[in-house]
């Protein structure tokens, strides 16, 4: 019989959204998590065929889920991160990359033909964080989910990339770590100093356990992040306000609920921009 109340896992467990680095503990919660993801991404994406890029970190899944809804998706794979194809695959991996941004050129300048067929995502390796291969207003949206953003440390140059390839009018889905996540993460790990500076940083930087940086953000700081840039900022919000433990809890006295939990998410009303461990946010270029 599951317990009335699990008790919550460590906050450094709550770092990798597939689930590997908290093992089973939170499994319940990362499908769910997930399953939201999907659904606010495909609410987010153009309703007509469009071009995408998505720059989330190679993983495939949300490039996967937008080139399935019919759009012509770019996606890039850094070189030194999970995604890329072993380089012995390739005799000359140099090569093998030009290839792959001089593709990513040609796509980004292609005019689509009516009645194109849809395909799965364009693999693109290059550095995410800057996107020379690209033409200046030659994508239609951009996917940078999987907090790609907070492992950019220099996140205003990587935004500024974006806005420069997306076309007039053209949209940007991303998500990063919540300013929450970061001060409950640096409170487990008792930096008081550091905590006690975070409320007049204008950058927050967050240690974790495996000696990795990330940067966390207040909905304020990412506002002005964006806006400074030149985005529109539409919305921000939480990926998701209902907490681990609840949505375990829910889950292991009925695992048949996790489609009425995921509606009970996308239908709260959104009252408090900074709850949740990451915030989503969509902005448009203005044009």
């Amino acid at each position: 019989m599951p317990s009335a109340r699990p008790s919550e896992t460590s906050i450094a467990s709550l770092r990798d959204t597939s689930g590997a680095a908290a093992g089973d503990s939170l499994a319940s919660y990362w499908r769910f998590y997930r399953a939201v993801a999907d659904a606010q991404l495909a609410r987010w994406l153009p309703r007509r065929p469009s071009r995408v890029l998505d720059i989330s970190g190679g993983q495939g899944h949300s490039a996967g889920r937008a080139a399935g809804a019919g759009h012509q998706v770019l996606e890039v794979r850094d070189p030194d991160r999970p995604g890329r194809p072993p380089a012995r695959a390739h005799q000359d991996g140099a090569h093998q990359d030009a290839a792959h941004q001089e593709s990513a050129r040609q796509e980004s300048t292609h005019q689509d033909r009516p009645g194109r067929p849809a395909r799965g995502p364009v693999p693109v390796v290059g550095d995410s964080g800057t996107l020379p291969y690209l033409a200046d207003a030659s994508v239609d949206a951009v996917v940078a989910e999987n907090r790609v953003l907070s492992r950019h440390l220099a996140t205003e140059a990587t935004v500024a990339e974006i806005a420069r390839v997306l076309r007039p009018g053209g949209r940007v889905l991303l998500c990063v770590d919540s300013l929450t996540l970061g001060m409950a993460l640096l409170a487990e790990r008792n930096y008081w100093a550091h905590l006690s500076d975070v409320p007049s940083a204008e950058v927050v930087l967050v240690p974790w356990p495996d000696g990795t940086i990330t940067r966390s953000f207040s909905s304020h700081q990412l506002r002005e992040l964006l806006a400074d840039a030149g985005l529109d900022v539409e919305w921000i919000r939480p990926r998701t306000v209902l907490s681990p433990s609840t949505v375990e809890h829910v889950l292991g006295e009925s695992p048949r609920a996790l489609a009425r939990l995921v509606r009970t998410e996308l239908n709260a009303r959104q009252t408090d921009e900074s709850l949740g461990i990451h915030l989503l946010a969509s902005a448009r270029r203005a044009g």
